[in-house]
């Protein structure tokens, strides 16, 4: 998905965001990169969930987003590796937030369904 966006759209930004780094992988991909440079095979171990084929799709679309950068090395087997541009990494206090958002996430859901199950049963 290449988002194009005129000076004059009225697009509120938060749905600009969802649209670049929206989806299931993007911003795991993103959130992964955070720690380094990796290979492809590196981040297909991290997120085995995840096809080959979704992965390359959505690693491409970062790539012209200009979020991540890909490097070829040209050698026998390719070698091919994925970091984040400078642009890329202005994600990483959002990613970060978004990280410790999901943890007290769980810990609310996890704190609820041990509520649920102590409850008696009513029949």
């Amino acid at each position: 998905m290449n988002t194009v966006i005129s000076s004059s759209s009225t697009r509120c930004p938060v749905e600009t965001t969802l649209g670049v780094i929206g989806g299931k992988w993007k911003g795991v991909i993103i959130y992964s990169l955070l720690g380094g440079t990796k290979r492809f095979n590196e981040i297909r171990k991290i997120y085995p969930q995840v096809t080959h084929h979704t992965l390359t799709l959505q690693l491409r679309e970062l790539e012209r987003e200009g979020l991540i950068s890909r490097k070829v090395y040209n050698q026998v087997p390719p070698k091919v590796e994925y970091s984040l541009t400078e642009f890329g990494r202005t994600l990483e206090p959002m990613l970060l937030m978004m990280k410790e958002w999901g943890y007290l996430y769980e810990e609310r859901v996890k704190a609820n369904n041990e509520v649920v199950e102590e409850e008696p049963e009513l029949y």
